[in-house]
């Protein structure tokens, strides 16, 4: 079971200084590395020789992007994965030195900063290779690059028309002495389903793929195409590099099956008033909403700035001593007001928006079937208000 924060800490221990001033902490993201570290190990155990590549993308999917790297580095993992040039420079900046890999860029990218940290590259284009050989030749650096080709879904990587055109200049940058073609990859559009025609029918490309590369005279050592729900049950995606996502966080990334993962986030404010209404009182914007007897209302600093989806308003409900408690009219851009009726709560007390659920609050899960999205989206909206805090039992 995952180490759920107890609703009833008291907010001293939160406490921070900013420009010398004591700051308390509103509302805050609480970051279970243990979590973390035990989802790496469970993502790590059926990846391929290269091992699993932890994807930190849109910083560590809300969670914090080194901080995520570091732990599941420390658990089983051997790459990292982001998104942008930005991201992948962060990570080199916090002192990770694994390999990295990074997928997308503006055609004005001159990758010097690149080269130089020593991180991969996704090329997907000839006009790609053209300006890293080109950065490779005046930086005397050679760039590692991994070939993406599209097998179907129809987003990013080379498609088939143009495999044969990027595996040539591939080759012949890679004579020069200015690239070193480290991987091919590719990414499935569903793997929710392992049966799945269409998700069959990527892999045989990607294996078409495979050989188109091989006539072509290359021979990278690195083939990847398995994502979180691929790894865990699909072997013959996995091939030598696994990338875990949304899995690493916890979230289990094939509805109606567990693997065992415990979410890793918990998101709670401090109730900052409450107030005893009579029944037909109107609350929040509208108003739409009305008590429909005498209650108590509770402010809650959480708003759609912090991750509340707005229109969630009239579904959602947050964890108040362990109770459900529902929000009470619109969701505004910075708190909610919960109908926490006859429940002895007072200003200081936390309500927790989402958690692994082991003490009965929403989880992320719940929140995107109250929003009509997906936990990732949830995740990783959660705002830069929400300050985050680290828990670890055997992680510095």
């Amino acid at each position: 079971m995952s180490r759920a924060v107890p609703h009833h800490a008291p907010s001293v221990e939160f406490n921070a200084s900013i420009g010398g001033r004591a700051v308390t902490a509103m509302a805050e993201a609480v970051v279970d590395l243990d979590a973390i570290a035990h989802n790496t190990r469970v993502l790590a155990a059926p990846a391929g020789p290269a091992g699993m590549m932890a994807v930190v993308k849109a910083g560590g999917f809300g969670h914090g992007a080194a901080e995520v790297a570091r732990t599941a580095l420390r658990h089983g993992a051997t790459w990292l994965g982001v998104t942008s040039v930005d991201e992948a420079l962060a990570l080199r900046a916090e002192g990770l030195s694994a390999p990295l890999l990074l997928w997308l860029y503006p055609p004005t990218e001159t990758f010097e900063a690149v080269l130089s940290a020593g991180i991969d590259v996704s090329v997907g284009a000839v006009a790609a290779l053209e300006v890293l050989a080109d950065a490779a030749d005046r930086t005397g650096t050679i760039a590692n690059v991994h070939l993406k080709v599209d097998t179907g879904m129809s987003r990013g990587g080379a498609p088939l028309e143009e495999w044969a055109q990027l595996f040539a200049w591939a080759r012949k940058f890679e004579s020069a002495g200015l690239l070193r073609v480290r991987g091919l990859w590719s990414h499935l559009a569903n793997a929710e389903n392992p049966e799945s025609p269409a998700l069959l029918a990527q892999i045989r490309e990607f294996e078409a793929a495979r050989q188109t590369a091989t006539a072509a005279g290359l021979a990278p050592p690195i083939l990847h195409l398995a994502n979180s729900a691929a790894g865990l049950q699909v072997p013959q995606a996995r091939y030598d590099l696994l990338r875990a996502g949304i899995g690493l966080y916890g979230i289990e990334p094939v509805p109606g099956k567990s693997y065992g993962l415990r979410p890793a986030m918990t998101v709670r404010a401090q109730i900052l008033l409450t107030k005893r209404v009579p029944a037909g009182t109107g609350v929040s914007y509208g108003p739409d909403f009305f008590t429909d007897r005498e209650t108590t209302l509770a402010l809650v600093p959480l708003g759609f700035a912090d991750g509340v989806p707005r229109q969630t308003g009239g579904r959602a409900s947050l964890s108040v001593h362990g109770v459900r408690c529902p929000v009470a009219g619109r969701v505004s851009m910075d708190q909610v007001v919960l109908d926490v009726g006859d429940l002895p709560v007072r200003a200081g007390d936390w309500a927790v928006m989402l958690g692994p659920g082991d003490l009965g609050e929403p989880t992320a899960a719940e929140w995107a079937e109250w929003a009509g999205t997906n936990p990732h989206e949830i995740l990783t909206g959660i705002g830069a208000r929400v300050r985050r805090r680290y828990e670890s039992r055997d992680t510095p």
